[in-house]
């Protein structure tokens, strides 16, 4: 019989990669997707590795699944994301048609969420938020405060 795994370990996942995007000195949120309760792709932020201000977490999953599904659909699957994608991550979700969302912590600055009629994701596309929103908090939290 499969086990179903719990959103909260799918997130512990996705701030591994968050972890390891801070310990290279970027923005620390990590992404995981899932499908038939397996992660087939792990990301993490790479801007500054790459110069590349869309190489985003969420951006680095979705071509990463995309790869191993041989398709550009993710409409079967599930992404884990530490932070509320941004308005370009969210539009490339929904080009996606990514089945299901899950993100920890609210970006207040710059979230996709901020649209006044948010109507960015793919209408088919279940959200869900706030799952160990905390500890995804916490780590941008001291990431920025090093910073300053």
């Amino acid at each position: 019989m499969d086990t179903i795994i719990s959103d909260e370990t799918f997130m512990r996942e996705a701030l591994k990669e968050a972890q390891k995007a801070f310990d290279a000195d970027e923005v620390p949120v990590g992404a995981i997707v899932v499908c038939n309760n397996k992660i087939i792709a792990r990301a993490h932020n790479l801007t500054e590795r790459l110069n590349d201000v869309t190489a985003h977490a969420e951006m680095q999953a979705i071509t990463a699944a995309a790869n191993y599904l041989n398709g550009k659909y993710l409409n079967e699957c599930t992404m884990y994301i530490t932070l509320e994608p941004c308005v370009m991550c969210a539009g490339a979700i929904a080009w996606a048609q990514l089945g299901k969302l899950i993100y920890g912590a609210p970006d207040t600055k710059r979230g996709f969420n901020l649209l006044k009629e948010n109507k960015i994701l793919h209408p088919k596309t279940e959200v869900i938020s706030g799952i160990l929103d905390k500890e995804c908090a916490d780590l941008i939290k001291t990431f920025f405060q090093k910073k300053r």
